[in-house]
């Protein structure tokens, strides 16, 4: 059982003990000295008594976790002893109503004023008011409806309590009808705090989203970066947490991983702004006016599950031309590689438009990790003097170190770094890297892949 819970169970049982208490008191003061105010404030504490008992119950059966048959936990139980309450709040009240109007309209009442009376009274204001203050503090610290509910019966019965001793002290000095204009305030008092839980009930077994908190959630997620807009928000209160659902759009260009992320944040907003909100994410991919063509087609690629290099796009006379090169497995058939570049292709059309010219350059992808060990240092040796004389030619490679050949069944795998002007782009550094790595493998039929790494010449 987790702290808040058992705070809460021990705040009801606490309640369960002060509201017999004060119903026992009552209703011997009120038997002694014939006030029908102090006994209707009597029948109210039994009520109390009652739903102090539900409440206690109702926060035991609230903290169950969800099940097969309640997806939604438990937490209604607290909202439906809370309607139990109210209903029994309005029938006193009109209980109180009646016997009060039949005594104003009777001659014969008699109420003697006993010193029980108004000690009984002067203790039930103190509990009231110590049962009051703490369980609205607890309630508040818990967010349970049932315990709000509880405080609210005892902060009525404050005033009540307060009502029927002035009607007594009125009844004292000889104004035997005061009791029963003291009946009607409790009833008035009662009448009210039962409205006020009614609603506050009704809201929540309606699935009335709680007063500013969509609001305070919709602008917590809308101010995480990635987010396009908020689709939609439902909430629902269930006893002391806020359910529901949020949909939210974002850029359908972006990864997946950056996707988990943004609703990884939108998450933590949320926690921090509203964190009694437990709510389902969902994202909507959408489709922003500032997409580039690039990005589309990168888009299509990834829908597929293909991988694509150099894509080019092109304005040739008014129409577009776009050309990639294709990755796929080196041991697939090339008819079975030519469908899936022709799928890849219709899939950018329908993106980008019928009128839109495609081109796919297949290239094998090595799916297989290649074995290899260490080539003789000589041969190392030359390679990497044959890689400095085709770099120096070119006048934009420089320093060529740490080479690296490994011999595998498919042949020599060269690596090697190199320097460059960090002020070149990256276009021009990719050009002349290809320069060397086509030079170095048209003079070596052994050697199967050439991987140059180039990194920014340091100044000075």
């Amino acid at each position: 059982m987790s702290e808040l819970h058992a705070k809460k169970e021990s705040a009801a049982l606490a309640s369960i003990g002060a509201s017999a208490a004060i119903t026992v008191g009552k209703l011997v003061a009120g038997l002694m000295s014939g006030s029908l105010a102090l006994l209707s404030e009597a029948a109210h504490a039994a009520v109390d008594t009652g739903a102090t008992i539900l409440t206690w119950l109702a926060v035991r059966a609230a903290h169950k976790p969800a099940d097969d048959e309640h997806h939604y936990g438990h937490g209604k139980y607290e909202s439906l002893a809370a309607l139990v309450e109210t209903g029994l709040l309005f029938a006193l009240t009109a209980f109180v109503v009646i016997e009060a109007t039949h005594r104003l309209l009777s001659r014969d009442v008699s109420v003697e004023p006993k010193a029980i009376a108004f000690v009984v009274l002067v203790a039930s204001i103190v509990i009231d008011a110590v049962r009051w203050v703490s369980l609205a503090r607890i309630a508040k610290e818990t967010r349970s409806d049932a315990l709000a509910a509880d405080a609210l019966h005892f902060s009525s019965d404050l005033v009540a309590s307060v009502l029927v001793l002035i009607g007594l002290i009125f009844t004292y000095f000889g104004y035997p009808q005061a009791d029963a204009f003291a009946a009607f305030g409790v009833a008035a008092f009662v009448a009210i705090a039962g409205y006020r839980l009614g609603r506050r009930t009704v809201d929540a077994l309606l699935d009335t989203a709680p007063e500013g908190v969509a609001d305070q959630v919709r602008a917590a997620v809308e101010a995480v970066p990635g987010v396009v807009n908020v689709d939609f928000l439902r909430l629902r209160p269930a006893g002391p947490v806020v359910l529901g659902e949020i949909g939210i759009g974002v850029a359908r260009t972006l990864p997946q991983e950056r996707v988990a992320r943004i609703v990884e944040e939108a998450t933590e907003a949320i926690k921090r702004k509203a964190p009694e909100a437990e709510l389902t994410l969902t994202t909507t991919p959408l489709a922003l006016d500032n997409e580039t063509a690039l990005e589309r087609v990168l888009l299509v690629a990834s829908r597929q599950k293909r991988a694509i290099h150099h894509v080019t796009v092109q304005e040739v006379d008014g129409r577009r031309s776009v050309s990639f090169d294709l990755e796929l497995d080196g041991r697939m058939a090339h008819g079975a590689a030519h469908e899936a570049a022709t799928r890849i292709e219709a899939a950018v059309r329908e993106e980008l438009g019928d009128d839109v010219e495609v081109e796919t350059h297949i290239e094998p992808l090595e799916t297989r990790e290649l074995e290899g060990h260490d080539a003789a240092p000589e041969l190392s040796a030359t390679v990497a003097g044959e890689l400095a004389q085709h770099a120096a030619r070119g006048g934009v490679i420089g320093d060529v170190h740490n080479v690296r050949v490994r011999r595998t069944d498919a042949g020599l795998v060269v690596n090697y770094h190199c320097r460059v002007d960090p002020t070149l782009t990256v276009t021009r550094v990719h050009d002349a890297v290809d320069d060397v790595d086509r030079r170095l493998k048209s003079g070596r039929s052994d050697i199967c892949r050439v991987v140059g790494h180039a990194e920014p010449r340091r100044n000075g």
